[in-house]
């Protein structure tokens, strides 16, 4: 434990499982006010910071939490990917998981700990917020705070973008998450793109039977799609896995489609439903009962709405009539089967401010900019 200067506040590096209980419940605290917040899982959360997330095969971290006269009232986690230093070199760490309540003298303590220790490991810059890492919850919410945030991205208090600026941040790019409503009508432009390559293109759903052979895929379509995009860290094979086999289970086998040209994988699009509305209510617990209610709305009931947060075309197609080509067909087969079960609202995003590529693709059907998140950095 370390006090910060006679104010009060002492700062605890996380280490042991009260810390950690300290660390998920502040949240809790935070946006007790909040009527569109929505708890993230318990076990999701723990799972970020156990052992085997394969993050941290990569990555060293440390995480704090504040107490004033014992009572936590601010977290932030300070984290080195060895991935995106040996892409970038740009001696660049990570900050993320930052919450508090509303007092300037925890919010210094807290980024003080996290730069002081990016510091002492040799780190010249700090960005962030990532939670934990760029393929993960990225960004700062900073516009769009009157609506619920979907499965995997983060909410914030409104005066968040204003603390981490006092601190000396700057922001590095904007990323925006759109609206899309699944019923839209295609436009004609594309309808007829996408015929003229109907004897070329198949799109098909992944294969459950051959799970690993398509998550191979995605990976290797991802990695190559996204790799000059700002930020990117290449998707790790064992993580990725991972993740493809637990959302199987959660999601109907044609909420991820794969655009095949004249046989090789070209483009896909993966569609979650939203976590979010089926737990809204259950404050982040699954016991004693929580997991039967979950399964029943995720398997029975079904979301009424569902996010896209992944979703790429083979770089040697994207500046070309193809590229908005493959891109229109594997939306356009999601959107039929999430319109099939009675999906009414999706969320597409993150996608980067500046890629004004997507951005037409998106708006073309109808979609709208509804929330901004914000990435800051500061020189150390």
């Amino acid at each position: 434990m370390s006090d910060t200067g006679g104010s009060g506040i002492s700062l605890e590096v996380m280490t042991e499982k009260g810390q950690l209980r300290d660390f998920l419940g502040l949240t809790h605290q935070v946006y007790a006010s909040d009527p569109v917040w929505i708890a993230p899982l318990n076990f999701m959360q723990r799972e970020k910071f156990s052992p085997a997330n394969h993050f941290f095969e990569h990555a060293r971290w440390r995480a704090w939490v504040a107490y004033r006269q014992g009572r936590p009232v601010g977290r932030i986690t300070a984290q080195i990917d060895e991935m995106h230093l040996s892409q970038h070199d740009d001696g660049a760490g990570y900050f993320g998981m930052f919450e508090a309540q509303e007092d300037p003298e925890v919010v210094a303590a807290l980024f003080g700990a996290a730069e002081n220790w990016l510091r002492q490991e040799g780190m010249r810059r700090v960005r962030g917020p990532f939670n934990l890492h760029v393929n993960d919850e990225v960004g700062l919410l900073v516009d769009g705070f009157s609506t619920p945030p979907y499965v995997l991205m983060g909410h914030a208090r409104p005066w968040y973008g204003a603390a981490v600026e006092e601190q000396g941040y700057a922001p590095v790019k904007d990323l925006l998450a759109y609206h899309v409503r699944p019923d839209f009508e295609a436009p004609r432009v594309m309808i007829k793109l996408a015929q003229r390559v109907s004897d070329r293109v198949v799109v098909r759903p992944v294969r459950r039977k051959h799970l690993a052979e398509d998550a191979a895929l995605m990976r290797d379509i991802f990695n190559d799609a996204w790799q000059d995009n700002w930020g990117f860290v290449p998707l790790e094979e064992a993580e990725w896995e991972e993740t493809v086999t637990t959302l199987a289970k959660l999601m109907p086998d044609d909420y991820i489609q794969i655009a095949e040209y004249d046989g090789e994988p070209v483009a896909f699009i993966v569609a979650l439903p939203n976590l979010n509305e089926a737990a809204r209510d259950l404050k982040g617990k699954l016991l004693p009962f929580g997991w039967l209610k979950l399964l029943w709305r995720l398997k029975v009931r079904h979301p009424k709405t569902a996010r896209v947060p992944l979703m790429g075309v083979r770089q040697s197609f994207q500046h070309s009539r193809m590229g908005p080509t493959l891109a229109f067909m594997v939306i356009d087969a999601v959107r039929k089967a999430l319109h099939g079960r009675g999906v009414k609202d999706v969320e597409m995003g993150w996608i980067l401010e500046d890629n004004e590529g997507m951005r037409n693709i998106i708006e073309t059907i109808g979609g709208e900019a509804y929330k901004r998140y914000r990435v800051y950095e500061k020189e150390l």
